[in-house]
């Protein structure tokens, strides 16, 4: 399956895919603008799969363009529903121990996989 990342959260989703060796393609887009769209459709419509994972809100996060983009470009391509890992619609705290307890985990991100995985 084919997960799109960037930021702190690749490290997270290197973590996470572990636990699949061989199965998991991350794709660190380094940059949101512009951002790689032929190497996300490429990798979509290799794996038939796609988790956007990031540490914005769900709700108008740079993943929602990049979900979206998936879903129209790559639609017969994908053997699952294009699936989001995000921080919940809710402020960042500034205190890191809160923080962590919003922004996706590693732990998080593999449920994800193992989901949509198995789909």
């Amino acid at each position: 399956m084919t997960v799109i990342t960037w930021g702190e959260m690749v490290y997270r989703c290197l973590e996470a895919a572990q636990a699949w060796p061989g199965e998991v393609e991350i794709l660190d887009l380094r940059t949101i603008v512009p951002w790689d769209r032929a190497a996300v459709l490429e990798s979509v419509r290799k794996t038939g799969k796609c988790l956007v994972v990031h540490e914005d809100t769900v709700t108008a996060g740079f993943g929602a363009e990049a979900a979206a983009f998936v879903a129209e470009e790559a639609f017969t391509d994908l053997d699952a529903p294009v699936t989001r890992v995000a921080t919940p619609d809710s402020p960042i705290p500034y205190n890191a121990g809160l923080t962590a307890a919003v922004v996706p985990s590693a732990a998080a991100i593999a449920r994800s996989l193992e989901q949509l995985l198995a789909f």
